[in-house]
């Protein structure tokens, strides 16, 4: 899982005073607005690398003026959750629990009351992982970092909060109709369009990685860009394999050498479209060895319940030689997003009865050991 981080060129993160109070800019476009970028002050001793309590507490400090719903989860850990539920103050945020791993959380900001999910990253890394989010201009189908706060070893980064994920909605409804899945798979396109137009190769592109900004979920933004890959250059070799397994191209498989990361990160669009409209993987296998055959292989359906510009948008992304491809930006010209097929009572699948045909939960199919 090697993370490249090639052609990333942060000159621009300087202190603009000798105080505590910086000022960062993690844009290249004029009209980016600076982020806040502020030196760390602990109240209390803590561990900036982990964020564990040096010794388990009774009870969680009290928060008073916080609404009920932005409080801790749990009040009273056990003894066994004590770590895992320590609270700790990061300027002017309050850390509550892990939501995904160990490395990000909830956070609430005092005074605002505001909710945001918060990435810890190295100090020592942190201009690295963060370099996709300085080279990309604003674009509102891609996440943006609020504000940062930096300690001694640690940095912080704070995210708006989501309303979800893709991955969880898709299992939920089953699959989607094909008038809702082309107005949110739109937006994933033209995120990851912008990424290619300006130099950055997702890599790991997934369902899981577009979030929703809405509680009606109609708003999607891509996040999580600390492992794609920053491109020198017009080239968009790569030659690691990096990639969840359900998404990964063929290329990957059998390339032993390079091959193209922007073609690579269309087929996982097409992956994406595909999970949207049938409401299983393309490719799927319990067995990694199996799973990896069928994906070289190339070869799979597509439900007659489709219309015929769907299944030909499908067909566009997932073909096996990578120049055959359509390119991000030429995803969006696709007639299908022009006039999609409105939800109507005929349009229905045939009922499943394999479990490993459907969306996986949190699981091998989908958040499985890398390559």
């Amino acid at each position: 899982m090697a993370v490249c981080g090639a052609g990333i060129n942060l000159t621009e993160w300087v202190p603009l005073s000798s105080t505590n109070e910086m000022s960062v800019n993690l844009q290249t476009a004029p009209r980016t607005l600076p982020l806040r970028l502020k030196r760390l002050e602990f109240e209390d001793p803590l561990d900036t690398d982990t964020l564990k309590c040096k010794r388990p507490r009774l009870s969680l400090p009290p928060f008073p003026g916080l609404a009920p719903c932005l409080r801790p989860l749990t009040q009273s850990p056990s003894p066994g959750s004590a770590e895992q539920h320590c609270v700790s103050r990061i300027g002017p945020y309050i850390l509550l629990e892990a939501t995904e791993g160990t490395q990000t959380y909830r956070a609430v900001h005092s005074v605002t009351e505001a909710e945001f999910s918060c990435k810890v990253f190295s100090a020592k890394r942190y201009q690295e992982l963060m370099g996709p989010y300085a080279r990309l201009p604003p674009h509102e189908n891609i996440s943006r970092v609020a504000e940062v706060v930096t300690g001694e070893r640690s940095v912080y980064a704070f995210f708006p909060r989501s309303h979800g994920d893709m991955h969880s909605y898709v299992r939920g409804c089953k699959r989607l109709q094909e008038e809702e899945a082309a107005r949110l798979f739109g937006q994933m396109a033209s995120a990851v369009a912008h990424c290619h137009e300006h130099g950055v190769v997702l890599r790991d592109l997934k369902l899981r990685k577009f979030v929703f900004t809405d509680r009606q979920r109609t708003k999607l933004v891509l996040q999580n860009l600390e492992d794609s890959c920053l491109l020198k250059g017009e080239d968009d070799s790569l030659s690691d394999k990096h990639g969840c397994p359900a998404y990964v191209g063929p290329e990957i498989l059998n390339s032993r050498h390079s091959y193209s990361g922007k073609a690579a990160d269309v087929w996982s669009l097409g992956v994406v479209l595909y999970t949207m409209l049938v409401g299983r993987y393309p490719f799927q296998d319990v067995e990694p060895a199996a799973l990896f055959s069928k994906i070289r292989r190339g070869v799979f359906t597509v439900p007659e319940s489709l219309s015929p510009r769907a299944k030909c948008l499908v067909r566009c992304l997932l073909r096996k030689a990578p120049a055959e491809r359509l390119e991000a930006g030429e995803v969006l010209l696709h007639p299908w997003f022009a006039c999609p097929v409105p939800p109507s009572p005929g349009n229905h699948f045939s009922p499943r009865n394999h479990s490993d045909q459907v969306v996986p939960d949190f699981g091998k199919g989908e958040e499985g050991e890398y390559l």
